[in-house]
């Protein structure tokens, strides 16, 4: 990988781990609610989730969910439906208190996350298809994965950071209803482009076809 390569690709890490999304969304209300120290385990299993999600695509899983693109699908809805529990868990929760809120997510529920996260999906599959070319597998594909966790994990610990600065501006249940039922709705938001990446497939009917014009016969010459 050239140094400008790699620049394009660290600035890829940063666009992509630090812009609002579900793990970001997450992040942010697990600050605010739980604090920044008890939501460390989420930041670690979001960037190691992230690298290893990356690792895999580099190393063939990437092709297998092309060759069988239902599967994707299957496990894209799966993470529609699991993300929209988890906001429905974050809207419903209404004082900082342990024994009234749900524990922090571990680390090993934020690294499955990511298997069922639309946009991890995006980030893992854009970071091997454009800078991993073809037969690269055992050389640049872990230094992609490495680069991804340095970059995510800085990223994610400043939303988490974020939220613990509005840790003091949220005593009130009221207040700190408002602000689930926002991070909610946001992480609702986050599916909107789930929802909208479908394309209808342009078609064409048998009768349309029917209605285009033959072309003039060729008229032979001599």
């Amino acid at each position: 990988m050239t140094p400008e390569l790699l620049l394009a690709y660290v600035l890829f890490c940063f666009a992509t781990a630090g812009t609002p999304g579900p793990n970001n969304m997450m992040l942010l209300a697990s600050g605010a609610n739980f604090g920044f120290r008890r939501t460390v385990l989420h930041i670690l299993g979001i960037s190691c989730g992230l690298g290893f999600m990356v690792l895999c695509m580099g190393l063939g899983l990437g092709g297998v969910f092309r060759a069988y693109p239902l599967l994707h699908e299957v496990l894209r809805w799966v993470g529609a439906g699991y993300m929209l529990w988890l906001a429905w868990k974050i809207g419903t929760a209404s004082a900082i208190s342990d024994k009234e809120l749900a524990k922090p997510m571990t680390f090993l529920q934020a690294a499955a996350f990511q298997w069922v996260n639309p946009k991890a999906w995006a980030m893992a599959l854009g970071a091997v298809t454009t800078y991993a070319p073809e037969g690269s597998g055992w050389t640049l594909v872990p230094l992609l994965a490495g680069t991804f966790m340095l970059i995510g994990a800085p990223c994610s610990a400043a939303w988490a950071g974020f939220g613990q600065g509005l840790r003091p501006f949220l005593n009130k249940p009221a207040v700190l209803r408002t602000f689930n039922i926002v991070m909610a709705a946001l992480l609702v938001a986050s599916l909107y482009p789930l929802f909208v990446s479908h394309e209808a497939k342009p078609t064409v009917s048998l009768d349309a076809l029917a209605q285009v014009p033959a072309p003039p016969p060729m008229r032979s010459r001599g």
